[in-house]
C-alpha cells in the first residue's frame, strides 16, 4: 500500500525564491510566491503559511524578533516579561492589527484563491510555546520549578487568548494548523506535562475545535513518546512521531490506543537534505518498515530544511510511489 507524503514547508519557502527567510518573513508578496513556488514543486498538503512559525504569537504580545544572520531563521531571544507576575493576566492581542497574523492570513487567502482545491493553513501556536517566547527559556523553567500553579493559570489564559487568533483565521474563510514542539521532553518532564501543560493544551485544542469545525492536528517536535497518551488524551486526531524518539515503539502503541488517530511519521530533516540518493532511499526503507502494518499513518520530513534541494524531494515521492 502506498504511504501518503507530506512535506513540511516554513523557511523552506524562501529558498524556493531565493532570499533569506527574514526578507521572506515580512514580505507579503515574497511569502506568497515562496510558498506559491513551493506548491507547484511539491504539491504538498496542507500549505502552512509560514516561515518562523512560533513567532506570531510573541511579536503580537509585544516582542520583538532578532534579526538573524544569512539564513538562519528569526527568533525571538529578549524576553518581554522579566517576571512571571508581569505575565499574568496578559490581555488578547488583536490579531487584524498587531504583529504579522493579518499579512499572513492575507497571503494564506491569496494562496487559497490562487490553488482552490489546496488545504491552506495558519500556524497557531499552543500556550507553552508562547510562554517560551514571552519568558525565555530559562526563566520559564524556573517558573515551572518554583511556581507550577501559576504557571498553569498562566498557559489557561495562553489558551483562552488564542480563541480570538483562531476566529480571525476561520472567518478569512482558511483553517488552522496547530504547533506546540517546546513543551516536549526536556523542557518539561512528563510529570510536569501532565500536570502543568496538559490542562491549557486541552482547552487550546477545544477553543482551536470549536472555531474550525473540526479536530486539531496536535504537532509536537521532540521525543513526545514519554508524553503520547497524554497527546492522545487531548482528542487530537493527528500526532507527529519524531526521529528524536523511538519511532517503531510509537507507533506501535498509537495504533493500540487510538486505531483511528493518523500519525505522521518523520525522516530525518538532515538526512532529506542531504546529497546521497542511497542514504536517502535507506531512510525511506526504514520508515517504511515501521508503518507497513499501519494503515493510518504518512511519511514526513520534519520541518523542510532551508537548503534542501527540491531534487530531493521529486526523489522519494518517486520512490514512494
Amino acid at each position: 500500500m502506498k504511504i501518503p507524503f507530506s512535506p513540511s514547508v516554513y523557511e523552506h519557502a524562501a529558498k524556493m525564491v531565493g532570499r533569506s527567510p527574514r526578507e521572506v518573513s515580512c514580505n507579503p508578496d515574497l511569502l506568497f510566491e515562496g510558498h506559491r513556488a513551493a506548491y507547484l514543486e511539491y504539491r504538498h498538503s496542507p500549505i502552512v503559511v509560514g516561515i518562523d512559525i512560533y513567532n506570531l504569537e510573541g511579536e503580537a504580545y509585544g516582542a520583538t524578533i532578532s534579526v538573524p544572520e544569512g539564513n538562519g531563521i528569526p527568533a525571538i531571544h529578549e524576553p518581554l516579561f522579566k517576571t512571571l507576575d508581569e505575565a499574568l493576566g496578559l490581555p488578547r492581542f488583536d490579531p487584524h492589527r498587531d504583529g504579522r497574523i493579518a499579512m499572513f492570513i492575507e497571503v494564506g487567502q491569496r494562496l487559497a484563491r490562487e490553488f482552490p482545491d489546496a488545504d491552506v493553513r495558519i500556524p497557531v501556536s499552543g500556550p507553552f510555546s508562547i510562554a517560551f517566547n514571552l519568558r525565555g527559556i530559562n526563566d520559564l523553567c524556573l517558573d515551572v520549578a518554583l511556581r507550577p500553579d501559576d504557571v498553569a493559570t498562566w498557559l489557561m489564559q495562553l489558551a483562552e487568548n488564542q480563541g480570538v487568533f483562531c476566529e480571525a483565521v476561520v472567518e478569512s474563510g482558511l483553517d488552522v494548523a496547530f504547533f506546540e514542539s517546546a513543551a516536549s521532553p526536556p523542557m518539561l518532564s512528563p510529570q510536569q506535562f501532565h500536570d502543568i501543560e496538559l490542562p491549557s493544551l486541552k482547552r487550546v485544542i477545544s477553543v482551536a475545535e470549536s472555531h474550525v469545525g473540526h479536530p486539531v492536528p496536535c504537532i509536537m517536535g521532540g521525543d513526545t513518546f514519554p508524553i503520547l497518551d497524554d497527546i492522545l488524551a487531548t482528542g487530537t486526531g493527528y500526532v507527529v512521531c519524531n526521529v528524536e524518539t523511538d519511532q517503531k515503539k510509537f507507533v506501535a502503541h498509537a495504533g493500540v490506543a487510538d486505531p483511528n488517530v493518523k500519525i505522521r511519521v518523520n525522516m530525518d530533516p538532515g538526512i532529506v537534505a542531504c546529497d546521497c540518493p542511497e542514504t536517502i532511499y535507506r531512510e525511506i526503507d526504514r520508515i517504511l518498515a515501521i508503518t507497513a502494518d499501519h494503515p493510518n499513518c504518512l511519511m514526513g520530513t520534519g520541518c523542510l530544511p532551508y537548503e534542501t534541494p527540491p531534487e530531493n524531494i521529486r526523489l522519494i515521492k518517486e520512490y514512494i510511489a
